[in-house]
């Protein structure tokens, strides 16, 4: 089955869930109109279902390769490519003072959402460039701005960015890359990069990396760290690709999946690169990028998961084995009770997943349209929630799918291994999904838990506002909600900053069932007890929601349990 874009999904959150209203009463997003919404969506799912879809094959069965120091892409991501950079796919939340649409993060989360469930490998490209797009508007000069954004915005140039090193993963502040000061506004930039996602290919005029580096004088940790712009070819005067800079892409990553995008190990051996922000200051200009990434890396999640549903809703709808339970039923595995458990715990949590993005979206569409900081607190909260739940989600869908499928689910012709492989890297890359949790219960709570508890007072609201029409569905949203906030206020107490990251998957597990069920209610509320959307939030709160009691015991144990065993014994 080719793959057909969510679009009526899409339409229904953003119109009775998510309040997408709210963001063109703005004077900054007042053109962008739920009907021009509406026109670009459709545009865009057209794009994924007769382009990218047709490639998503490609990128697995024919992968990126390093051929006497040239890195080839898959058959037809070119011509792919093409076609999103010309659609004006990579800017659409570009500002327009450099040629972008200047249209919300709403909407470009869904248009990159439907580009991962068409073609994940290729996809990644552009969110790649989005990012650095993101960071150059935000901390490069005047200078860097006017020569890099149309660049990139047009989709000649693309972006990477470059953080990890072999001995400094998610340690990003034992890096040992360096940059020496040329005296004449640049630097040399040396040091080796590992899992450089597109780190280099065959058919942009330019690649521009974005790359930390550790300045002479810069201090220990990540408070010594600055931020390098290093393009593979130096422009030249006339801001056009010139000669090769003193970097190059050593080797491509054996991937598990994902073989479509090339992973590269980068050599930078003295480069020339221009400062990006103020020395020393390269973490919060490059966390402008990864915040961007994260919220990316979450929709990632999502997009695999919505292909991998429909094409196990496909085959489960033509494979015909075992006698019907139902009378008058279809005659294929989609009549067995546990196809149908598999299926609806597939769309059920997609759903979930794609709110919780899209709330996150609007909320930073708000906090950069209004003054109210708010909003941005509801932004930073969303975010790790957003990016592990959307890659977790992605992850089990996939993974039901291959079930879904039975033997031939293990057969790779059938393509539902591929989206399992595929996806599996979305929970590790951009911040593990652990580390995701640990910045939920640490960071995020430095508040005190202001802003989770504002989120939680507006689920107990809506709660006991659909009570009348839903009791059956808001009774146990309002006492997993209170559940909820009874485990906020156990984090805040908690001075041990081990104890909560002990159980800190666990809790933000728990705050997404939560957040899942509140936007499940929503939607039912629209066509109470009749339409399928009241069906799935039945199937949600009654099958999926009361994880939350086993997540937030999990959540509130502490640490002793995982050190009582000691190091030998661990080992034994």
């Amino acid at each position: 089955m080719p793959y057909r874009a969510p679009l009526k999904e899409y339409q229904f959150l953003l119109d009775h869930v998510v309040d997408y209203a709210q963001i063109a009463g703005t004077d900054r997003f007042c053109e962008a109109s739920s009907d021009v919404v509406e026109a670009v969506l459709s545009e865009a799912g057209r794009l994924c279902e007769e382009v990218l879809d047709p490639l998503q094959r490609n990128g697995d069965t024919d992968p990126a390769r390093l051929e006497n120091g040239i890195v080839r892409t898959s058959h037809g991501f070119a011509e792919g490519y093409r076609a999103i950079a010309n659609g004006g796919w990579v800017s659409t939340s570009a500002s327009p003072e450099y040629g972008g649409m200047g249209l919300p993060l709403t909407v470009t989360t869904a248009v990159n959402e439907m580009m991962a469930g068409a073609c994940l490998a290729l996809q990644l490209n552009p969110l790649m460039t989005q990012g650095q797009i993101e960071a150059l508007e935000h901390h490069a000069s005047a200078q860097i701005k006017a020569l890099y954004l149309p660049k990139l915005i047009s989709g000649e140039w693309c972006g990477t960015m470059n953080l990890t090193e072999p001995q400094a993963g998610s340690d990003v502040g034992a890096l040992r890359s360096q940059a020496k000061d040329n005296g004449d506004g640049t630097y040399a930039v040396t040091g080796q990069k590992i899992y450089i996602s597109w780190g280099d290919n065959d058919f942009s005029e330019n690649v521009c990396h974005l790359v930390l580096a550790r300045l002479p004088d810069g201090p220990s940790g990540t408070k010594g760290i600055s931020l390098f712009l290093v393009p593979k070819l130096i422009p030249d005067a006339a801001g056009q690709p010139g000669v090769a800079n003193s970097l190059k892409v050593i080797s491509l990553e054996h991937k598990m999946g994902l073989h479509g995008s090339p992973t590269a190990v980068m050599q930078y051996e003295g480069a020339r690169g221009w400062l990006i922000g103020k020395p020393h200051d390269g973490m919060r200009a490059m966390f402008t990028m990864m915040n961007n990434a994260r919220l990316g890396v979450g929709g990632q999640g999502i997009g695999a998961a919505e292909g991998a549903y429909q094409k196990a809703l496909s085959y489960a709808k033509e494979r015909r084995q075992g006698r019907s339970m139902l009378e008058n039923g279809s005659g294929t595995i989609v009549d067995h009770a546990d196809v149908r458990r598999m299926l609806l715990t597939m769309r059920s949590d997609i759903f979930a997943a794609r709110a919780i993005a899209l709330a996150n979206a609007v909320a930073l569409d708000m906090a950069g349209a209004s003054d109210d900081p708010a909003w941005a607190a509801r932004a930073a909260l969303l975010t790790p929630i957003s990016k592990a739940f959307g890659t977790d989600t992605g992850v089990n869908v996939a993974d039901l799918g291959v079930q879904v499928h039975g033997g031939m689910g293990f057969i790779e012709e059938t393509g539902a291994a591929q989206f399992s492989r595929d996806v599996r890297v979305t929970a590790i890359y951009e911040g593990t999904n652990g580390i995701q949790s640990m910045d939920l219960v640490a960071r995020k709570m430095m508040d005190g838990g202001r802003a989770a508890y504002a989120l939680l007072d507006e689920i107990a609201a809506h709660a006991a506002l659909a009570n009348a029409q839903l009791p059956d569905l808001a009774e146990p949203l309002a006492t997993a909600c209170e559940a909820l906030r009874s485990s906020v206020d156990w984090l805040i107490e908690q001075s041990d900053l081990n104890d909560r990251f002990a159980g800190s998957v666990s809790f933000l597990k728990a705050f997404a069932r939560v957040l899942g069920g509140h936007y499940h209610l929503k939607a039912a509320l629209v066509t109470p007890d009749q339409g399928s959307n009241c069906k799935l939030a039945r199937f949600y709160m009654n099958a999926l929601l009361g994880e939350y009691i086993g997540l937030l015991q999990q959540a509130r144990q502490g640490a002793a349990d995982l050190y009582a065993l000691s190091f030998e014994e661990l080992t034994a």
